[in-house]
């Protein structure tokens, strides 16, 4: 579920970046009493997601109009579908159009990435889950999409769990020193995840009681090696530079998690329009 007050305070954000200190064209041309409706269309094939988000955006951009959805959020449309429909003064649709679209395509385009994802590890038990390679200030919205997608999220932030990097390693000397040392500060509910690029790593966050293991930018075969390392103390991760054509190779060595920052850094917005119908 969205927090609404949060989604709120992203969606006045943008539309006060927007709007700027008026929509000057649409003021020039209209008033609050001239109406239309217009109809939101898919011109290709994708997973709708944000529709919550293009609706508030509309309510919110003065002075307001109304958004009827017309799929279930989730849906796999086609190209030439209709998604929404969008009526009220023209002050209001015009205003809050980019900003909807905005919004809407590109969560869409992570939702439909994201199962493209979840479709190729369908055979094994890996789940796909994102990262915190978001745009700042719209993770709410990234991880929201990745969920509606068919993934799972990772850790919202820094304070979510510990998560023992190579810089921290480094930092602290090695993995067992790394790992003592968080354990006499955390929660004893709270997880520990280690980062290792090597067998030999793999071992030693073992040794020292990882509760998950990252393995990072490692060959196939030695994944293989990891997860049976791994088998009965440890879940496994895989991560880096995990594309389409390899993921389900990644999958079919046994790990649990596959993260993708690709879900949400470097996404390819859904193509969707908004087109009046009358006015």
């Amino acid at each position: 579920m969205l927090n609404l007050l949060a989604v709120t305070e992203i969606v006045r954000r943008a539309l006060e970046e927007d709007l700027g200190v008026g929509d000057i064209t649409s003021l020039a041309l209209f008033t609050s009493a001239d109406k239309g409706y217009g109809t939101i269309l898919a011109k290709q094939e994708g997973i709708i997601a944000g529709l919550p988000v293009a609706e508030l955006t509309f309510k919110l951009c003065p002075p307001g109009c109304t958004f009827i959805p017309l799929v279930p959020e989730g849906t796999r449309v086609q190209a030439g579908q209709e998604v929404a429909r969008v009526e009220g003064p023209l002050l209001a649709i015009l205003g809050g159009e980019r900003v909807a679209l905005n919004f809407l395509q590109r969560m869409s385009g992570i939702a439909t990435l994201t199962s493209l994802y979840v479709e190729k590890v369908k055979p094994y038990k890996a789940r796909i889950c994102d990262t915190r390679k978001t745009v700042p200030g719209l993770r709410l919205l990234d991880k929201y999409a990745v969920r509606i997608g068919g993934g799972i999220n990772h850790r919202w932030n820094l304070g979510d769990a510990v998560l023992l990097k190579d810089n921290h390693i480094k930092a602290a000397g090695s993995i067992l020193k790394a790992i003592r040392r968080v354990r006499e500060v955390i929660p004893l509910t709270t997880k520990v995840e280690v980062e290792v690029e090597t067998l030999e790593q793999v071992a030693e966050a073992l040794e020292g009681g990882a509760d998950l293991i990252l393995l990072d930018n490692m060959e196939v075969a030695e994944m293989r090696e990891a997860v049976k390392l791994a088998q009965g103390y440890a879940l496994v991760e895989a991560s880096g530079g995990i594309t389409l054509d390899r993921v389900a190779e990644v999958a079919a060595t046994g790990v649990d998690f596959i993260s993708v920052g690709a879900l949400t850094h470097s996404v390819s917005a859904l193509d969707l329009s908004l087109e009046l119908l009358q006015v």
